[in-house]
């Protein structure tokens, strides 16, 4: 049986992504081989020298360059996972990988979803809004921003006294404990 080849697109710091790469490091079935970050300066570029991922820095015009498709096709990439990665995929490579880009977004969508919509910037739009609940929402990627089929959410709670700090820990914990066991959940029921 062939492994599935999951490629991580990542912007920031990559803790999500370590996470994934550890999760999936001796399974039989399912294999990170790739991790693209937009920034060359990202934390997810030493992790994934650290963790002896091939990794490759790809700018926004080489991402919309249909040259970039065949890269991931000659490295044979099964699913693309979005841990943090904070350009908009192009719609040709949603239709060339349809239903096999999977992200993960920081709040309960369809709150606090859409363009300009990430890290901090959330927990701090929910806290300003005294919402009581807040969470993690796990999706299969379209054309728009946070809007395709939910796969997961889990919700935490939000605490009166929180910082944004807090509530960003609560919610990367969530992150932690549930994205790459939804990953494999979803690899192994297609």
């Amino acid at each position: 049986m062939n492994r599935c080849r999951i490629s991580i697109f990542a912007s920031g710091n990559g803790s999500n992504a370590e996470n994934i790469v550890n999760y999936f490091k001796d399974h039989h079935a399912i294999n990170v081989v790739l991790i693209v970050s937009n920034r060359s300066n990202a934390g997810v570029i030493q992790r994934a020298q650290k963790l002896k991922v091939p990794h490759l820095v790809s700018s926004r015009d080489e991402l919309n360059s249909p040259r970039f498709r065949l890269l991931l096709e000659q490295q044979n990439i099964d699913i693309i996972i979005l841990a943090g990665f904070l350009l908009k995929i192009p719609t040709y490579l949603i239709t060339a990988f349809a239903h096999r880009i999977i992200n993960i977004h920081p709040s309960l969508l369809p709150k606090y979803g859409g363009k300009g919509m990430y890290g901090n910037n959330v927990h701090k739009s929910v806290l300003l809004n005294k919402e009581t609940q807040s969470g993690i929402t796990i999706h299969m990627v379209n054309e728009h921003y946070d809007e395709g089929k939910i796969l997961f959410q889990k919700s935490c709670k939000v605490r009166v006294d929180d910082e944004v700090s807090d509530l960003a820990e609560r919610i990367n914990q969530l992150e932690y404990q549930y994205f790459p066991k939804i990953i494999e959940d979803y690899i192994n029921s297609t």
